[in-house]
């Protein structure tokens, strides 16, 4: 019967290792996706990922308003 407390021991210590291992990806994906999110908008603060996307959603959201210098020479 000793074989039996060894796998519900290991059972628990691979078990608490895969929680941790789950964790730390968890976050990292969290701080890779706020750092890829460089660009934001002066008029709503939303951030965008790269110049193409930013003045695509300056043009359709905010037609009236000047277009920030960073984006005159990008190509949507």
């Amino acid at each position: 019967m000793a074989r039996g407390q060894q796998k519900i021991q290991s059972q628990q210590k691979n078990a608490k290792k895969a929680a941790e291992k789950k964790k730390g990806q968890g976050a990292d994906q969290k701080t890779a996706a706020k750092a890829a999110l460089v660009h934001t908008c002066p008029v709503c603060k939303t951030q965008m990922p790269d110049p193409k996307t930013f003045k695509q959603h300056f043009e359709s959201k905010h037609p009236k308003s000047p277009m920030p210098p960073e984006l005159v020479d990008v190509q949507a």
